[in-house]
């Protein structure tokens, strides 16, 4: 294991850290890191854990962090990293558990193949410039328990397939471009304690099954076009 995590680090990550190959874990977090990440890091192969979160890091994210097999967490948040996620971006990663991307520079659309990190805990991909429709195929990460899509430039509607994340405590997806009324599959995921689709265009009733969400403390859906009463089952929430 390699700490140096909250230091004042100033220097690029240096190439030669690649020939650390028993690594395991990699924790770089809260430096003063810049340039951009080493294609070599991928040559790390028994690293678990790689963490450069809260740095001043540029551009892509290189292919081969994403061929780590044994990799668990990625996090690379709050940096001003750039590009597109990779098609087939979990194809080298069986034990992915967490990924954090949130507050950097990526664009474009989420890959379908995200989907097939089965393990996935949690994603986070808030406060970026993501776009395109929000794919059915996230329903199949039945391990998910936090998802943060939250600030960026998702358009069309909430899928269905949302009920198959049955683990799901925290679902982030306010300040987008949202359409069309809430799936009431979202109101019976009913681990949910946190909702957050505020500042959206989504319209509709609030359907009575909200009071499904009994382990509920934030609920957020201000700033968007919902009509009509609030549902009395409300009552039952934030007991």
């Amino acid at each position: 294991m390699l700490n140096l995590a909250f230091n004042s680090v100033e220097v690029h990550i240096p190439v030669s850290l690649s020939n650390a190959s028993r690594l395991e874990r990699l924790e770089l977090s809260g430096n003063l890191l810049q340039g951009s990440i080493t294609n070599e890091i991928g040559n790390l192969h028994n690293l678990n854990w790689l963490a450069i979160q809260y740095n001043q890091l540029t551009g892509s994210i290189p292919l081969t962090v994403f061929n780590i097999s044994r990799i668990e967490i990625i996090s690379f948040t709050g940096n001003s990293l750039s590009g597109s996620l990779p098609n087939g971006i979990c194809s080298g990663l069986p034990n992915l558990k967490g990924l954090y991307l949130s507050t950097n520079k990526l664009h474009g659309h989420i890959p379908v193949s995200l989907s097939n990190c089965s393990q996935l805990q949690l994603l986070g991909l808030s406060e970026n410039e993501f776009d395109g429709p929000i794919h059915i195929e996230i329903g199949r990460l039945s391990n998910l328990q936090q998802l943060y899509l939250g600030t960026n430039h998702f358009t069309a509607i909430i899928p269905q397939e949302i009920r198959n994340l049955v683990n799901l405590m925290e679902l982030w997806m306010e300040v987008n471009q949202l359409t069309s009324s809430v799936p009431i599959s979202v109101f019976n995921i009913s681990v949910l304690q946190v909702l957050s689709l505020a500042r959206n265009n989504l319209n509709g009733f609030l359907p009575l099954e909200i009071d499904n969400l009994t382990k509920m403390q934030f609920l957020y859906l201000e700033q968007n076009r919902f009509y009509g009463e609030i549902p009395k089952e409300m009552r039952y929430l934030f007991r």
